[in-house]
């Protein structure tokens, strides 16, 4: 017992000290310097001849090409036309998936029905869809929407299905018994409980966003991101390649906190709940 107040007291002083850098400005920090060290360590292996510069790139060279796109406004109408096109294609396939996934609460019967179809649709890679896509919708914008509402309308669809079975059974039996209807039961109860389950997916979703764009410019483009990479790659200028890549990670780190914001915003709750899990 008489042990037991100092190694609570250990144990507060080390989360405390802890703590210092569990703060937004702390994270970025190291996050920063973890990054400045990869580039030095890389930069460093390439002047020693460790590694090939011309099998892998060097960080020297990936930034004086960056810098001579940015100035001449390539990677900026690059990055647009790729973001225009994985953003267009979220939103479409993203609302209209949740809205299919959802509508399936209303039938079990239809649901079940369906099921193995969605499986099947799921488990095709979206890729091998592509030259059908491409054949369909010509090689201009619309492919290349196309082909990220295939990706993310099916994870959208069956996550949105699969929250809308788990929702709160006692709730819903609750309301029925109160004398609300299916529609009341399904927007007082089921929609409400899916959501962190919905917005969780919208994470995944960015990111199957920009791949459905960037693979529609893999095989027919004039722009993009995409384009540039394949055209890089098929020159073997890993520098370029390089540059498409960061600039791809860039922008799913950009839209992932973005989707962050608007889940704070949505479910407040969530985020004050999580603190407290910390904290305790």
């Amino acid at each position: 017992m008489p042990d037991t107040v100092p190694m609570a007291k250990r144990r507060a002083l080390r989360r405390k000290q802890g703590s210092r850098f569990d703060t937004p400005l702390g994270r970025a920090v190291l996050q920063s310097l973890a990054v400045l060290v990869f580039f030095a360590l890389w930069e460093f292996g390439v002047r020693l001849g460790w590694i090939s510069a011309f099998l892998v790139g060097a960080p020297s060279g990936i930034f004086a090409y960056a810098a001579k796109i940015i100035a001449s406004g390539e990677l900026i109408s690059d990055t647009w036309y790729t973001f225009f096109e994985a953003i267009l294609g979220f939103i479409i396939g993203t609302i209209f998936g949740s809205l299919l996934g959802l509508a399936l609460w209303y039938s079990v019967f239809v649901a079940r029905l369906v099921e193995p179809f969605i499986v099947a649709i799921n488990s095709v890679p979206k890729i091998a869809l592509a030259p059908i896509v491409v054949l369909w919708f010509g090689t201009g914008l619309i492919s290349k929407v196309a082909l990220s509402v295939s990706l993310t309308a099916i994870v959208a669809l069956i996550a949105a299905y699969q929250a809308a079975k788990d929702a709160d059974p006692d709730l819903q039996s609750l309301l029925v018994s109160m004398g609300a209807d299916k529609h009341q039961v399904f927007f007082k109860a089921v929609v409400p409980s899916t959501l962190p389950s919905m917005i969780a997916t919208f994470r995944i979703n960015i990111g199957f966003g920009l791949v459905g764009a960037v693979v529609g410019e893999f095989i027919s483009s004039q722009h993009g991101l995409g384009h540039m990479i394949y055209t890089a790659s098929s020159l073997y200028d890993l520098n370029t390649v390089w540059v498409g890549l960061f600039t791809l990670m860039i922008m799913g780190f950009v839209l992932y906190y973005v989707i962050e914001i608007i889940e704070r915003t949505i479910l407040p709750w969530k985020q004050a709940s999580t603190v407290q899990q910390v904290q305790v």
